[in-house]
């Protein structure tokens, strides 16, 4: 099996090498571009399985990066940011980012978060050849990975689709915030659970239809469940 390809878009030489050394001995190809206008070139000039993504680069911040990327490409993006507030981590996730790591960081946890994001793509790609799961007249087509309200295409990112997926398996039941940043973010538990919320809000924000009953509940101190309200 041909190695997974990771771009590094990194303007500190120094941890740009260093991560890009790790990230080879764990059997990873790499290649570093150390501004983001090259960055954005290369990734989408060429294909790569992950992008680590600086957010503070010069000529293109990765802001600006992963806007324009998100124009031609849907390549996973984990952020690498120093800045550590909820906002500057929201905007990254909005822009389409699947992930973020706040810096410092141990390279343990790096390695750790890029391993578990290619173990639920892998595990993505077995449940796809599943049959096809429903809920009131939401449906998902696990084969080509598309979600239908009636007839109308809801048009989801990556990670928005995989938790849906996730809470629509398990319809009645209380799915909590540690179980769906396991199985939808891969991170073990004792992870922060609040970019589960923004990504309810996302979900939300697609599928429900003004006037009626959200499709996700809401379960105040646990986590969320799609059931019908009695």
């Amino acid at each position: 099996m041909a190695s997974k390809k990771i771009l590094i878009i990194e303007d500190e030489k120094n941890l740009a090498r260093f991560v890009s050394l790790e990230l080879e001995h764990e059997g990873y190809a790499t290649e570093i571009k150390d501004n983001g206008r090259s960055g954005l070139e290369e990734a989408t000039s060429k294909d790569y399985d992950l992008i680590l993504l600086d957010l503070m680069l010069p000529e293109l911040d990765g802001f600006e990066v992963a806007r324009r990327l998100r124009k031609e490409k849907d390549t996973p993006i984990i952020m690498m940011t120093a800045r550590d507030s909820t906002m500057d981590r929201v905007a990254g996730l909005d822009i389409g980012a699947d992930d973020y790591i706040t810096k410092p960081f141990a390279i343990e946890e790096l390695l750790a978060r890029v391993r578990a994001f290619f173990r639920r793509e892998e595990h993505g790609h077995a449940v796809e050849r599943a049959e096809n799961t429903s809920f009131r007249d939401l449906v998902i087509d696990k084969t080509n990975r598309t979600v239908h309200r009636g007839k109308k295409v809801i048009d989801l990112t990556r990670r928005e689709y995989d938790l849906l997926l996730t809470l629509m398996q398990n319809v009645g039941d209380v799915v909590t915030r540690e179980h769906l940043v396991s199985q939808v973010w891969g991170y073990e538990e004792g992870t922060e659970t609040n970019v589960v919320d923004v990504y309810i809000r996302y979900l939300r924000n697609k599928i429900d239809v003004e006037g009626q009953d959200s499709y996700i509940q809401t379960v105040r101190g646990l986590g969320y469940v799609m059931r019908e309200r009695k």
